[in-house]
């Protein structure tokens, strides 16, 4: 038996990470869901688990800061949406993370890495002082964002600049920049990259398939399970429907 515990202030990327948890591994046991810095403190003082699953940002700040209030040698599996700074700090100190929207296969490999990590004894090193000086020191520095993309057309090559783009969409094993205008060109990025490189104020990542300019917005509509639906301009040959875990950030973004 595995005893987990999952910090997360989205109350519905808990639910499904927890689903799928169990559905990798019946034996492990959710032992509490937690949604603030202060709630895990309280609780990482009097009681232990075998594993913890922590969001980098909680309802009340930043989860690092759980980790300076109190020492804690359990495994830890991060998850994260956007913070490129942060995954890399935790490859330099071989920390697992998940990058959100969390896939399956990916949760399923850290479970057995941790798994094996237990069966030999073998416990990951967290060095989290350098990896919170890591990411303050990111935060520190002015943001920098992608400024034009080069996209090539038959032999001609040319640099597209961001404003004129509407938005990003994936299909098979291509990624599209779809222009203001309506253009088309493919540009030789994943949709993780380009998260990293866009900037947050004015792109959004809605689901798997799409990365939508504020601009690009037509219209919005309700859509089934709390999700949105949105109107792309130019129009897609796709549905462009907000994710279930993404609403809520969605609608936070739109909100600015």
């Amino acid at each position: 038996m595995i005893r987990a515990l999952i910090i997360e202030d989205e109350p519905l990327a808990a639910k499904r990470l927890a689903r799928m948890i169990h559905e990798i591994n019946s034996e492990v046991e959710i032992l509490d869901i937690l949604d603030t810095v202060s709630s895990a403190v309280q609780w990482l003082k009097h009681k232990e688990s075998d594993l913890i699953f922590v969001d980098i940002h909680l309802a009340d700040g930043n989860s690092f800061t759980i980790f300076e209030q109190i020492e804690v040698k359990t495994p830890i599996i991060f998850t994260t949406a956007y913070d490129e700074y942060a995954i890399q700090a935790f490859k330099l100190n071989s920390i697992d993370y998940l990058l959100k929207p969390i896939e399956k296969s990916e949760l399923a490999y850290s479970l057995q890495k941790f798994q094996s990590n237990q069966a030999s004894s073998s416990t990951p090193s967290v060095d989290m002082q350098a990896i919170w000086q890591a990411i303050q020191e990111q935060q520190a520095a002015p943001p920098s964002f992608q400024k034009r993309f080069m996209v090539s057309s038959g032999d001609k090559i040319k640099s597209i600049p961001v404003e004129e783009v509407a938005y990003f969409f994936g299909q098979q094993k291509y990624v599209f920049l779809i222009t203001h205008d309506g253009r088309r060109h493919i540009v030789n990025y994943t949709l993780g990259q380009l998260e990293s490189l866009l900037d947050p104020h004015d792109f959004f990542r809605i689901n798997r398939q799409f990365i939508l300019q504020f601009e690009a917005i037509e219209n919005m509509f309700a859509y089934s399970k709390s999700r949105i639906k949105v109107e792309l301009k130019p129009a897609s040959d796709i549905e462009a429907i907000v994710s279930i875990e993404k609403t809520p950030r969605f609608k936070s973004w739109l909100n600015r």
